[in-house]
């Protein structure tokens, strides 16, 4: 079975990991009304998409 032929340093060990690290979600803000929704999908409040409706939001 192979094994290493040196120790791996630590530093090289944390930027492989940071790689995983989560990130906050990105938001695009709608031109309509301002409100926050995530990119290339349907506005939930508004049911926009690109210019267009496409859901049928009635409250």
């Amino acid at each position: 079975m192979a094994n290493p032929k040196r120790k791996q340093s630590k530093r090289r060990s944390a930027n492989r990991r940071a790689a995983n690290a989560l990130k906050a979600p990105e938001f695009a803000r709608d031109p309509s009304d301002g409100g926050l929704f995530r990119p290339h999908r349907i506005n939930p409040k508004t049911g926009m998409y690109r210019g267009r409706q496409i859901l049928d939001v009635t409250v």
